[in-house]
């Protein structure tokens, strides 16, 4: 009929629209999608093994893009008492894993069984499940860092967005990977047997050169400690730092 218009199309977010044949459906049949683009992201995680345990550090900075928005937030989680997991990445994200961490575990004390995820355990169901996600196109944007205690010594575990997963004596993530990572080498090969006491040092001095470097990290850390006598987290520590030599960086106004 004259003057008849057609139905006006107003696809909703997420969902594909019929004048393109660009979609965004990332995620479920519902058009929804999740974490394409992290917005509230964490910076490194840093691992270090020593005689009798495991060390994980981390800064408490929730980045905003570049604004350091949220300055006091955890992002380290005590599993069992034997198993701590640390990410970097998506906030959450990393929210989203704790949760489904936590579910497995209580799920696993309705059992009561006896039985307790070992570290290693928890290694393999990260692997699997952030592999899975990256198959569905769907990843979640965290990198993952399992401290704990197996069999007498420390266990320290990666696992990423795509599944990549290795064990290590050291472990960084994020910008720690470029700027710690060598650091704790280079420590880990002089004292391979080093103390918790001298693993501690070697965390808290890479900690304070990233927050010199890294333009995502904040002058608050914590620590988590893995032994035979369980897990230990302290939060909300800061580092002394000194801002003497600043005046001498220079081309970069």
């Amino acid at each position: 009929m004259m003057g008849q218009q057609g139905p006006t199309y107003f696809p909703a977010p997420g969902v594909k629209s019929p004048f393109t044949s660009q979609s965004i459906n990332h995620g479920s049949a519902n058009g929804t999608q999740r974490s394409q683009h992290p917005i509230t992201t964490g910076t490194s995680v840093l691992g270090i093994k020593f005689n009798g345990g495991v060390a994980l550090a981390c800064d408490m900075l929730g980045s905003y893009g570049s604004l350091a928005r949220f300055p006091g937030v955890s992002r380290m989680t005590k599993v069992n008492d034997t198993t701590v997991v640390a990410a970097s990445g998506d906030y959450a994200d990393y929210q989203h894993v704790k949760e489904g961490l936590e579910t497995m575990m209580i799920e696993n004390d309705i059992q009561d069984d006896g039985y307790q995820y070992s570290p290693e355990s928890i290694y393999a169901y990260l692997r699997i499940w952030l592999y899975n996600r990256r198959s569905k196109f769907d990843p979640l944007w965290v990198t993952t860092v399992i401290g704990g205690f197996k069999d007498g010594q420390g266990y320290l575990g990666y696992v990423d967005k795509l599944g990549v997963a290795y064990q290590d004596d050291h472990i960084a993530t994020g910008y720690g990977a470029y700027i710690a990572r060598p650091l704790m080498r280079n420590a880990y090969e002089k004292n391979p047997d080093m103390d918790q006491v001298e693993a501690v040092k070697v965390l808290r001095e890479c900690l304070k050169i990233l927050f010199y470097r890294d333009a995502r990290a904040i002058n608050k850390f914590e620590i988590a400690i893995v032994t035979e006598e369980g897990v230990q987290i302290e939060s909300g520590m800061t580092q002394d730092t000194n801002w003497e030599v600043a005046h001498y960086v220079q081309g970069y106004e």
